[in-house]
């Protein structure tokens, strides 16, 4: 235990450390974030802080000394998607450049033995092997977060303070299950993204990037499948999709959006729920500490799902289900358009996100 809280306390002080070291260097590769009409701050801010957050991870991971061989490709395909996200912050690469090395990254996960070999039924209990099926599931779910986690890297620490929630409650949620090397992983992600957060956090001295984003969120996708991913019961299905409540729903709602209002799906809007929450008069600390809050209740049922019953667990998912889509429709993030006299008592009329 000594070794464990020595290892966490090291990960944030790595972070911690690194994190002003990333900004000289930002300034000396040019890897600043300009303004334009989707970003809400006003003058040039250094990327790339994203690299400290993995180099926490990292010194935490390699002081347990305990690394079987999916820890090494955690570590190994991780480095691969901070790579790719870092190359993309100084120099800029394709789209498709960037998915397929996501993809490659992904696969060498798969090599090391992380991978979703079965789920359970919904109706029965049972268990369902995914045969073919497991590599492009698994695949597809840890690119999914990736880049789900990048989305919502639009406030000063944002990205970070959710991924540090969602993390520590996959290690709570992990270790009811006795899954610790997943415990241990969840805790050094965490303590490294809190590390971070202390530059990053509103008004933010510089910003995670790419390399910060894509692999928080990849590293948080792989955990999930790490650790919590192989219960027998019909309600483990839906713990890691209730803890990354906040990116995936946003995500979801993004691509619905984008559809109902014929716009390219990978085509950038300002309907994200941050960027509502702004809308209603909240401000930029406020609508962080929001969201905060609900990935704190997210990531609170889900830990409440794991000690009920399946039939309790049912009913607070739909609970939980009829109260996002209900406030998701009232703020507009499903169609890109809400009334505004919900808002501020004017006139109503509609709105669709720029």
């Amino acid at each position: 235990m000594l070794k464990l809280i020595l290892s966490i306390f090291v990960a944030f002080a790595a972070a911690y450390a690194l994190t002003p070291v990333m900004m000289k260097v930002a300034v000396r590769v040019g890897a600043v974030d300009q303004p334009n009409e989707r970003k809400v701050h006003k003058g040039i801010i250094t990327r790339i802080g994203g690299v400290a957050i993995y180099g926490g991870f990292v010194v935490g991971v390699l002081l347990m000394r305990e690394l079987n061989l999916q820890v090494w490709g955690l570590l190994i395909s991780g480095t691969m998607v901070m790579v790719l996200g870092l190359v993309d912050d100084m120099r800029g690469i394709s789209p498709k450049v960037k998915l397929l090395g996501q993809i490659a990254a992904a696969l060498v996960l798969v090599y090391f033995g992380v991978q979703v070999k079965f789920v359970t039924n919904p109706f029965t209990g049972g268990i369902l092997p995914l045969n073919i099926f497991s590599i492009p599931l698994t695949v597809f779910w840890v690119i999914g977060m990736s880049n789900a986690v990048n989305l919502i890297d639009g406030l000063d620490g944002l990205a970070a303070g959710v991924s540090a929630i969602a993390a520590a409650t996959l290690a709570v949620v992990a270790w009811t299950q006795g899954h610790y090397t997943t415990v241990y992983l969840a805790l050094f992600l965490a303590a490294a993204s809190l590390g971070f957060l202390r530059f990053n956090f509103h008004p933010a001295k510089l910003f995670m990037g790419d390399c910060g984003s894509l692999f928080l969120g990849y590293i948080l996708g792989a955990l999930a499948v790490m650790g919590l991913s192989k219960g027998a019961t019909v309600i483990s299905l839906f713990i890691p999709v209730v803890i990354l409540g906040i990116p995936i729903l946003d995500t979801s709602f993004a691509i619905i959006r984008r559809f109902f209002n014929n716009r390219p799906i990978f085509q950038a809007d300002k309907g994200h729920l941050h960027h509502r929450l702004l809308e209603m008069g909240l401000s930029h600390k406020q609508t962080v500490l929001v969201i905060y809050a609900i990935t704190f209740f997210l990531g609170s049922s889900a830990v409440l799902l794991t000690m009920l019953t399946t039939a309790q667990s049912v009913v607070i998912l739909i609970g939980i289900s009829v109260m996002i889509l209900i406030g998701a429709d009232r703020i507009g993030i499903i169609t890109g358009q809400k009334l505004s006299g919900r808002i501020h008592g004017n006139k109503a009329k509609n709105y669709i996100g720029g």
